[in-house]
């Protein structure tokens, strides 16, 4: 397994419709709404397999100099269980670090809360509601 950053055409494919699959498809949104206007000023992260197979993607948008934000983390639904999104999470994270940035925030689905608490990660607040049904809350760890 590697975790690349995406380059080519080639690459955004396999990452964006990894994003759509885990992230979009399952609520029945339509294609293209995996991709977001500030996606151009984003690092993004995709791991594969030995094959090349996308099993995660995440990406890293710094709001500031000191505060990176994680979004669109995603993995393959047979692949999940495994730890995979912390070797992602890792990743961005030293990125974030590597840019300067002290803390990072995320929101996160209420499915996932506990995943990030057990990656270092605090419940700032309950934010939003998602496609009306995904509860979401606004965490936060220092870096």
């Amino acid at each position: 397994m590697q975790i690349i950053e995406p380059r080519t055409p080639e690459d955004f494919e396999k990452y964006y419709r990894l994003r759509y699959e885990t992230l979009r498809q399952p609520w029945n949104q339509p294609a293209g709404s995996e991709r977001v206007d500030d996606d151009a000023t984003a690092i993004h992260a995709m791991l594969l397999n030995d094959a090349g197979e996308a099993l995660g993607i995440c990406r890293l948008h710094l709001n500031s100099p000191e505060e990176g934000q994680l979004r669109f983390m995603g993995i393959r639904a047979d692949m999940q269980g495994q730890r995979l999104g912390d070797l992602l999470m890792q990743h961005l994270e030293s990125k974030a670090r590597e840019l300067g940035a002290t803390y990072i925030t995320l929101q996160a689905r209420e499915n996932a809360v506990n995943f990030y608490r057990r990656n270092g990660y605090e419940v700032v607040e309950k934010t939003y509601l998602l496609f009306n049904s995904i509860q979401h809350y606004k965490m936060l760890k220092q870096l």
